[in-house]
């Protein structure tokens, strides 16, 4: 589970263009400290956990690796927005499950 949380870790950093240096203070610890999250060699604090999960927007247990499900913040967004991404979400997903099946759209 710890190399989950590391490798998800770097994940969610790269994926913000983020550097250790930025998390870090974004985190209220080093730059070695996120070193050392991300390489595996040491696990945060419940407070740096959370504010972890706080910072990439997404839940405890999807950095600890308990789940894969990534939730999505969408406050702020219009109710029509929400509509049009849950219409995208949608049409990925029949796509997905055509390719799945063998089919081509």
């Amino acid at each position: 589970m710890i190399s989950n949380f590391a490798k998800r870790l770097r994940e969610l950093r790269l994926r913000y263009d983020l550097g250790q240096a930025q998390v870090a203070k974004m985190a209220n610890v080093t730059k070695n400290a996120i070193s050392t999250y991300e390489n595996g060699t040491r696990q945060p604090s419940f407070e740096t956990l959370i504010r972890l999960a706080v910072i990439y927007r997404v839940s405890t247990d999807y950095l600890l690796g308990v789940e894969n499900d990534q939730s999505l913040d969408i406050s702020g967004l219009t109710e029509d927005d929400v509509a049009a991404i849950k219409r995208l979400v949608e049409i990925m997903s029949e796509k997905n499950s055509s390719i799945q099946s063998g089919g081509s759209r």
